[in-house]
């Protein structure tokens, strides 16, 4: 018995130096968030992590990232990432339910359709996996850069949903956004608005017209594939639809 009450005295205690950790884990994030509202950060989490992939892979240091205010930052290309990456960015506390109710029905539909093409398919190694859709908004996506690895797991995601609330807690949306977008990867080692703008149209991040910054914004689910031809079709197409929704979007 007295064996049996120190074996759940010390899971207590265990418990309860994890649960001080996690707390001191969560007080950490909210002071650096907090400074953001002054300080601007140099790098992130991801871009440091980039950073390192290209040294190790390809021996140099591949980086291009320069910041830019907010108001040096033209609002077509604050509308068009809008439009393209979060509609309700202006509505929303961080977390967009509705789109990720979608989202997960999206990747549920994939997945049955992929189901049921697998007899079909059994034979070919190479068939191509499912594409699974996120429903991520731009402060989730700001969070997870900011200060966290790029592993799918329970944990990370709920790390990064609180993070995602103290963001908004603690900042402006258009602080949010001119973070998002002095940081977000525009390509391998090209790095916010700025270095975009001067790597695809040879422009600074204020001059980028309509259709230029439309373009970016289709680039940003996946830039490095995008990057090889930023001129493609889909591209392009996409881009036409972007700014058809540009005019409706709210900028904070």
């Amino acid at each position: 018995m007295k064996a049996l009450k120190r074996a759940i005295g010390s899971l207590g205690q265990l418990a309860a130096l994890l649960l001080l950790a996690v707390l001191a884990l969560q007080l950490y994030f909210a002071g650096r968030i907090l400074l953001m509202r002054w300080v601007d950060p140099a790098s992130t989490a991801f871009e440091r992590a980039e950073m390192m992939r290209l040294a190790v892979d390809q021996h140099r240091l591949l980086w291009s990232q320069e910041w830019r205010p907010y108001a040096q930052i033209s609002p077509h290309l604050k509308r068009a990432v809008i439009a393209s990456e979060d509609a309700g960015f202006a509505d929303h506390y961080g977390v967009d339910w509705d789109a990720i109710e979608k989202a997960w029905e999206r990747n549920q539909r994939a997945e049955a359709a992929a189901a049921r093409r697998a007899p079909k398919l059994a034979h070919n190694a190479a068939a191509r996996p499912v594409k699974i859709v996120g429903g991520s908004t731009i402060t989730q996506q700001l969070a997870k850069n900011l200060f966290l690895s790029g592993e799918r797991t329970l944990v990370r995601k709920a790390q990064e949903t609180a993070i995602t609330f103290m963001l908004e807690a603690l900042l402006s949306k258009q602080r949010i956004l001119e973070l998002y977008l002095n940081h977000v990867e525009w390509g391998e080692g090209v790095f916010g608005a700025q270095a975009a703008a001067r790597h695809y149209f040879h422009v600074d991040a204020a001059a980028l017209g309509p259709s230029q910054a439309a373009r970016l914004a289709v680039m940003l689910p996946a830039p490095k594939r995008f990057e090889k031809r930023p001129g493609s079709a889909y591209v392009v197409g996409r881009a036409g639809t972007v700014m058809a929704r540009m005019g409706a979007v709210e900028l904070p």
